[in-house]
């Protein structure tokens, strides 16, 4: 079970008209083809996929699963949407409600263990050795964790286990940094007759809405038998736009920490027709990832480019990440940004900044290491001048910006 609807509300205009899931990345990939793959890979047939936030453009990614063969008759993809009942709302209220709500699904198939994911990671892992270590400690429940910085812990669910990896503690994102440093990546796996019986005693006293703050504390204090895995590979959460580009831009290293190129675990995906990138003979490019229908005329260093991106004759694109078929105009410089899709920069603009800035006025702590973000569709009009942390909302256009073209550090547009 794949819970796929989140909003992503950190990623500002990326999620506006998507949800965190199908966000682009890596160029060609969608955020879930990682967790996909991931099941596919590990022998796992039978998939649902929860959406509620903005689902069009992830179900039309999906389709009928063919990409990842889940293209079956028996088991296969089935996408999951939230419904109204006599006895339930229409939203989810939290990510133990989503697979109550959908326990119709779990028990078709009659499994006696349940895998629950989230839809909006990056990382590969074998399933196997988790599900073989839960049988083996005959666990209700097993919790893939591994270790992250201090400073990062309220933002996870933290445990504490004893030398058998039976988990004794669960603090749900921790307001303090006291309580150890174990992760849980929102990866689960439950008995099923555990789960449907810990999810239907929930009460208005006692909710079960959500696993982190509901499900996982109550079995613990009821003494179920809650284990902890340990994963020791690559894994990001790209909830926020500074890990979205960072995570992005690691895939250009020389050893990059995700291996994207190996033949025994490729990251599937919906790809589109494009003819093959082409390459002018006045273009540079260095350290970077050019996607199939790009059109290069320019200079790109260090940036990763989805297909259909072009890149004008005498531009620049530095430290960038640029999504399908954005549009570069002639002179312009594009520099620590993210532009979404179908973006135009028309001629001699300039985005981005290299030094120091004043954080976004709107979402300080969202927009505050010097990124610029421009949302699906906008229209930057030509010798426009866009400092750092500004944030162009999707669909923007030159009514947006003020009359000299001037942007400054910290600004949002639209």
């Amino acid at each position: 079970m794949i819970l796929a609807g989140g909003a992503g509300t950190r990623l500002m205009s990326l999620t506006e008209q998507r949800a965190k899931p199908a966000v682009p990345f890596a160029g060609k990939f969608r955020i879930i083809d990682f967790t996909l793959s991931n099941c596919v890979h590990s022998g796992i047939s039978t998939v649902g996929v929860l959406t509620q936030y903005q689902p069009h453009s992830l179900q039309d990614h999906l389709g009928i699963g063919k990409p990842w063969d889940l293209d079956r008759a028996q088991g296969g993809i089935r996408v999951l949407q939230p419904y109204t009942a006599p006895d339930a709302q229409a939203w989810y209220t939290g990510t133990a409600d989503a697979i109550l709500r959908n326990l119709f699904f779990i028990e078709d198939h009659d499994p006696d263990a349940v895998l629950i994911l989230s839809g909006d990671h990056i990382y590969k892992m074998d399933y196997m050795p988790m599900l073989e270590q839960h049988r083996r400690t005959e666990a209700d429940l097993t919790v893939a964790v591994m270790p992250v910085p201090l400073e990062e812990t309220p933002r996870f669910g933290i445990m504490e286990t004893d030398d058998a990896n039976r988990v004794l503690e669960f603090h749900e994102k921790p307001p303090g940094m006291d309580k150890g440093n174990l992760a849980s990546m929102g990866i689960y796996i439950f008995s099923t007759n555990r789960l449907v019986q810990r999810l239907r005693e929930g009460t208005d006293e006692d909710p079960r809405d959500d696993f982190g703050q509901h499900v996982i504390p109550a079995m613990i204090e009821r003494n179920d038998r809650v284990y902890a895995f340990n994963f020791d590979g690559y894994w990001v959460d790209v909830g926020t736009l500074d890990s979205y580009w960072s995570t992005n831009l690691d895939l250009l290293k020389p050893d990059p920490p995700l291996d994207m190129y190996t033949r025994e675990w490729p990251v599937l995906t919906r790809s589109t027709e494009h003819p093959p990138a082409k390459v002018s003979a006045q273009a540079q490019i260095s350290r970077s990832l050019v996607c199939n229908g790009s059109v290069i005329k320019g200079k790109v260093h260090d940036s990763v480019l989805s297909p259909g991106v072009q890149v004008s004759v005498g531009a620049e694109v530095v430290r960038s990440v640029l999504m399908s078929d954005t549009w570069i105009g002639p002179g312009v410089r594009v520099e620590n940004a993210i532009l979404d899709k179908s973006v135009v920069v028309a001629a001699g603009a300039r985005i981005g900044v290299s030094g120091d800035c004043d954080p976004n006025q709107v979402h300080p702590d969202r927009l505050h290491t010097g990124l610029t973000v421009v949302g699906k569709g906008a229209f930057i009009p030509d010798h426009s001048v866009i400092g750092g942390n500004v944030h162009i909302a999707a669909d923007a256009d030159a009514s947006h910006f003020p009359p000299d073209g001037v942007v400054a550090d910290g600004s949002t547009i639209g």
